[in-house]
């Protein structure tokens, strides 16, 4: 028997994308156990078409945009499965993707998560992700992105972790970590999960035959703050929580060029905003530090040394990395 999979939805204004989607899970060769749809308050048709779609859906209705990882983590907790898988309202699946996913993690007892291969919807021969890498400057890659799917992410394997955008979770790791940092808000909380879930010793495999297809950006447009300032608040928080102080020259040169390349790009105010409003949660991040230092791998371990700068970073095409 397959393992039963709980979807959960976070919903943001996602009406546009919510028939794709639930098409998309329609036509799973392995039907969810479960679809769970967390609304953060939207104000477009979000809840009406679901409730005229999708009555099958259960509805959890915040009332208010909460964020991301409170939406993710209020549906971790509803779902009534060990396996949750977390899909933005902007995916659409292939047809066996759920069976696919939960089949790995299952043959995988030391897996917490599962990364799948990401496509654009609309043009799938150009990769979205294929699992994120985490580099001791503090930068997330994400594994193919921007590149054409010529076939070199078609190999199964290990990751460090997987984008929260179409992931397979399970759910007691999940929870023994401690859950997406709400703190977070949106944006790299998937990472700083992956982080604390590898700390924990657990690992995340990569799983290409599953194909989950990307619109990107479903949401984000509408965000009261951009993305630019999302990231870079989030990465101080994220590097405040976990990183060395021996990694800070890597992190500084890191800092630095992203303060050249947003003020190329007319971003250096957001950017700035970005960064204050995260030195503002040092202080709560550095206390959590002592917690993590009793965990059962070692940091060094959880983020290898691998290149930071140069052609060999495998940076996304054109970020100058």
């Amino acid at each position: 028997m397959p393992e039963p999979v709980t979807v959960v939805v976070p919903a943001w204004n996602g009406e546009r994308w919510l028939p794709g989607l639930f098409a998309s899970l329609a036509a799973q060769t392995q039907q969810p156990a479960e679809v769970v749809v967390v609304d953060n308050g939207s104000t477009d048709a979000t809840l009406a078409w679901l409730a005229r779609e999708a009555p099958q859906a259960r509805v959890l209705a915040q009332g208010r945009n909460t964020g991301f990882a409170v939406a993710a983590n209020r549906g971790l907790l509803a779902a009534r499965t060990e396996f949750v898988a977390l899909l933005n309202t902007d995916i659409e699946l292939a047809p066996d993707w759920i069976e696919v996913m939960a089949a790995r993690l299952a043959a995988e007892p030391r897996c917490a998560s599962v990364a799948c291969k990401m496509v654009r919807l609309g043009d799938e021969t150009l990769l979205d992700d294929c699992g994120d890498v985490l580099r001791r400057d503090g930068v997330c890659e994400q594994r193919g992105h921007g590149r054409r799917d010529d076939g070199r992410w078609d190999t199964p394997g290990e990751v460090f972790g997987a984008s929260a955008g179409a992931a397979l979770y399970r759910r007691s790791a999940v929870r023994d970590a401690g859950a997406f940092d709400e703190r977070f808000f949106s944006y790299l909380e998937d990472v700083d999960l992956a982080l604390r879930l590898r700390l924990g010793g657990w690992k995340c495999a990569y799983e290409p035959r599953a194909v989950a297809r990307h619109a990107g950006g479903g949401s984000s447009d509408a965000l009261s703050k951009p993305v630019a300032y999302w990231t870079a608040r989030n990465t101080v928080l994220l590097l405040s929580k976990h990183w060395p102080a021996r990694w800070l020259p890597l992190v500084v040169y890191r800092q630095l060029s992203w303060l050249d390349a947003a003020a190329r790009a007319g971003r250096l105010g957001t950017h700035l905003r970005g960064v204050l409003a995260g030195l503002r949660l040092l202080p709560t991040g550095m206390g959590e530090r002592r917690a993590w230092r009793t965990k059962p791998e070692r940091i060094e371990v959880a983020v290898p040394r691998r290149s930071w700068r140069g052609p060999r970073a495998r940076g996304h095409p054109r970020s100058g990395f």
